[in-house]
């Protein structure tokens, strides 16, 4: 098993469906990863053109056998409208599969994707926007394979 930390930069969002009456929408993120979630700032007043500019990790841990093919390894970013006196409202939706970004950070000790536009959808799939989102992973060293304290063949 690989373990490492899954860097996500959440940049901004654009042509978001507008769902409050009066007044701008109060845009948020909750980012999700296997069963971690972090929860983006509320951009107030920011409307269907949100900016964050923030960065979460997640915990990774990788299998180091063939399985691991098999299974998608997924980012679900939610977007959700901040209401005060009622529910929040569902925005949108976009999932992002990082199973090859994961092999390769595997492979190479740190792979990324940079900030690119992702599609945001409802529930039925129609569009709903778009997001815009860097994703980096990197390799932890397990004990006495960290090369990195390396110095000519002696430990530093």
């Amino acid at each position: 098993m690989t373990k490492g930390t899954l860097e996500v930069l959440l940049v901004d969002a654009s042509k978001l469906k507008d769902t409050d009456f009066l007044g701008k929408m109060d845009p948020y993120v909750i980012i999700q990863f296997g069963n971690q979630k972090r929860k983006s700032t509320v951009a107030r007043d920011d409307g269907k053109a949100p900016l964050w500019n923030e960065k979460f990790t997640f915990d990774v841990e990788y299998p180091n056998n063939i399985r691991a093919e098999h299974h998608q390894y997924k980012l679900n970013l939610t977007i959700m409208d901040k209401d005060r006196f009622s529910r929040d409202d569902f925005v949108g939706e976009s999932t992002i599969y990082v199973t090859d970004i994961l092999s390769l950070g595997v492979d190479n000790g740190t792979s990324e994707i940079r900030t690119s536009k992702y599609r945001v959808v409802l529930h039925n799939k129609t569009y709903s926007g778009e997001i815009r989102v860097g994703i980096s992973f990197t390799r932890k060293n397990a004990k006495g394979d960290d090369k990195a304290n390396y110095l000519g063949g002696w430990k530093q």
